[in-house]
């Protein structure tokens, strides 16, 4: 997929977590997980943050590293299995997820939501931004409703919040709904 440029690498941070970190919501260890080429990540590290950013495909990770230099950014970007974080040997009390919850099936989201509990301590918070349900057709990943959410993480987490957002892409400049959701690890 970054042979080219895919739809959903915008050349910057998306709004939702642009407006999170310019609230000062991002705080500690920073993990962008499914990091792309790096905005978010990069995002966080221009605020001071230690970050670290892994993604499953070799190509995004290198952009990202590419990113980080010019910018004169210190970020840790890694070649990583999401479904694998424990195996990190980290902790992190922020993590972001931009478009890679929704990728998985059901099983796959299971182990992604304890791969996730792996990393964090109570008190840690997860920021996600995800297709939703009411985007209309078919196109593009699967759309997410809030119960899947919810019920995703009903155990060992509270979901602090759930609020529509959009998703900006490269395909449509009205970009496309989104959830934006706010959770806790307990």
């Amino acid at each position: 997929m970054y042979a080219g440029a895919p739809p959903w690498d915008i050349g910057r941070p998306q709004p939702a977590f642009l407006e999170l970190a310019d609230a000062g919501a991002l705080r500690g260890r920073v993990l962008d997980v499914g990091c792309g080429t790096g905005e978010h990540a990069l995002m966080a590290a221009e605020r001071g943050l230690d970050t670290t950013g892994i993604d499953a495909a070799p190509a995004a990770i290198a952009i990202a590293q590419a990113k980080a230099r010019e910018r004169g950014l210190t970020v840790r970007f890694a070649v990583w299995d999401a479904l694998d974080l424990g195996s990190l040997s980290e902790r992190f009390d922020t993590v972001l997820d931009s478009g890679l919850f929704h990728v998985f099936g059901d099983d796959d989201r299971a182990r992604f939501v304890e791969s996730l509990a792996s990393v964090t301590e109570p008190g840690a918070r997860y920021h996600l931004l995800c297709f939703s349900d009411r985007q209309p057709g078919d196109w593009g990943p699967r759309r997410i409703s809030q119960e899947e959410i919810r019920s995703s993480f009903a155990r060992g987490w509270r979901v602090d919040s759930i609020e529509a957002a959009t998703f900006d892409v490269t395909l449509d400049p009205a970009g496309v709904q989104a959830w934006h959701a706010a959770i806790t690890r307990i």
